[in-house]
């Protein structure tokens, strides 16, 4: 009997220190975990889902971040302003485009902070229009914002209404007024030396309408596309040269004279694999330079490469300046109506699908669609891109309405004739950077080794850290994400992009 109860009591201590250990490691565990909200989008359904619970499997990554370490603080991330887009939103019903305003703008949606519109009127406009039709009216007493007041200046009202935190905009001209050029065309040419002060006056006026208008602008690019596009619609070549002449010696001085020095004009506005030409001229001495505010740039070079050699060149030639992604968007394409699976297959093409050089032609495969907006923010984050602006934010289903036919996709494609709106996955993968990234925020460091997983991440204004991983492959895929000494096993999913949102960090 004795020894059975001197067997219960070791048992029992036993006991009480093994489960009094359990619950020290149980304790020692939980302070450790990383306290995050994941949100996932992927190409079962999920849409900008809240993942509360992670399967196990295998580690095959350990994303390691490093807020300590800083890069370049974000201007913000957006979509477009475009005469089809307001157009379209007016054709919708009262409360369908509420919804798409309150989709892109509301505290409930993609929070977008950083948009762009365009001046007078561009391919994704229902005709041709300038506001200074008059020949010769170089003192622009004719000059008028008329056309926009119907659909464009209400949209972007009822978007800044709907924001609360508010948002950028950039301006850009497509052409200069057809009068102006040496082919007096709207497509093509280039601007008479003679008119440069006229057209720099022409932006002037432009702020001091929409400005009449409540509406702000915050930066401005002197055209869109200076190299041209083919001559198809409307378009104005500069030389970096002449539009570094144009800058310094008559826009930047002008807008200083009228008090408008706060305007941030940044040069260039096209693909990034030409960049270097630019800011080495741009960027050539504190006289070249001192107008602008930094670069403007566009994806359309490839469907998969973001050019990570020209965006560090563009950093290195002027690290204070600005460096904004202001355009990009599956072109040449019908948008797939209510079909998620497009989006995230590779059968999409663009123009250099049929139209580029021998040499360039294999930067033009198929892609899928989201892998191209998720890689390609991603990459921009990571080398030094401040700023990402998507194109048409509304198309149709023809994905117009375009007066030169240059079908394009949005994040959101409506039928107006029966008040139908569709999400498509681009809205939801935007929405993973827009939404969680804010204006202010730091990029950080982060460190991991999987190649198969991109990984950026940032620190809030609000001490927040957003972290967004896409995987690509089809293969869902468990990581460990570590800040300093807390960590947590995550899982996404094959074809997905995540955000990982750890607060107060």
């Amino acid at each position: 009997m004795r020894i059975t109860r001197i067997k219960y009591k070791y048992f029992t201590r036993l006991c009480f220190n093994v489960l009094l250990i359990g619950a020290m490691v149980s304790c020692a565990n939980h302070e450790n975990n990383l306290i995050v909200e994941v949100f996932e989008t992927s190409a079962k359904g999920n849409q900008l889902t809240k993942l509360s619970e992670f399967e196990s499997g295998t580690i095959i990554d350990t994303v390691r971040l490093f807020p300590e370490q800083t890069y370049q603080t974000i201007t913000g991330i957006g979509g477009s302003f475009t005469e089809s887009t307001a157009f379209l939103l007016n054709k919708l019903s009262a409360n369908n485009r509420a919804k798409i305003i309150e989709a892109y703008f509301g505290d409930s949606g993609a929070r977008y902070s950083l948009t762009r519109t365009h001046i007078s009127s561009c391919d994704f406009s229902l005709n041709n229009y300038t506001y200074a039709p008059i020949e010769g009216d170089v003192e622009m007493n004719h000059f008028s914002i008329a056309e926009d007041k119907d659909d464009l200046i209400p949209l972007i009202k009822d978007a800044m209404s709907t924001s609360n935190e508010g948002f950028k905009i950039i301006a850009s001209p497509w052409t200069a007024p057809p009068w102006m050029k040496d082919n007096k065309a709207y497509v093509g040419g280039k601007l008479l030396p003679k008119y440069y002060d006229a057209y720099a006056l022409f932006f002037d006026k432009y702020l001091e309408a929409y400005k009449a208008e409540g509406i702000t602008i915050w930066g401005v690019t002197p055209v869109n596309e200076p190299h041209g596009n083919g001559n198809n619609w409307e378009s104005m070549h500069f030389s970096p040269e002449e539009e570094t002449d144009f800058v310094q010696n008559h826009l930047g001085p002008k807008l200083k004279a009228k008090g408008k020095e706060h305007i941030k004009i940044l040069g260039y506005d096209q693909n990034r694999a030409g960049i270097k030409e630019w800011v080495d001229v741009m960027f050539q001495n504190e006289t070249s330079s001192s107008y602008f505010a930094g670069t403007a740039i566009h994806w359309y070079e490839s469907t998969y490469d973001y050019f990570p050699e020209a965006l560090q060149y563009a950093h290195e030639k002027a690290p204070t300046k600005y460096l904004i992604e202001t355009e990009g968007c599956v072109d040449s394409e019908v948008p797939m109506w209510k079909d998620d699976k497009w989006y995230w297959s590779k059968e999409a093409t663009d123009w250099g699908w049929d139209w580029a050089s021998e040499k360039d032609r294999h930067l033009h495969p198929k892609y899928a669609p989201v892998n191209r907006y998720a890689r390609d923010i991603i990459g921009c984050l990571n080398n030094w891109v401040d700023g990402w602006i998507d194109w048409n934010m509304v198309l149709d289903k023809q994905g117009g309405p375009n007066w030169f036919k240059n079908w394009c996709v949005a994040p959101v494609i409506v039928d107006p004739e029966n008040d139908e709106v569709y999400f498509t996955p681009l809205y939801y993968t935007m929405s993973h950077f827009s939404r969680f990234i804010r204006p202010g925020a730091k990029k950080i460091e982060v460190k991991h080794f999987n190649e198969s997983l991109m990984v950026t991440a940032v620190r809030n204004p609000n001490k927040s850290i957003a972290v967004v991983i896409f995987n690509e492959e089809n293969t869902p895929k468990n990581f460990n994400l570590k800040l300093n000494n807390k960590n947590i096993n995550i899982k996404i999913d094959g074809q997905a992009i995540q955000t990982i949102v750890i607060p107060n960090s």
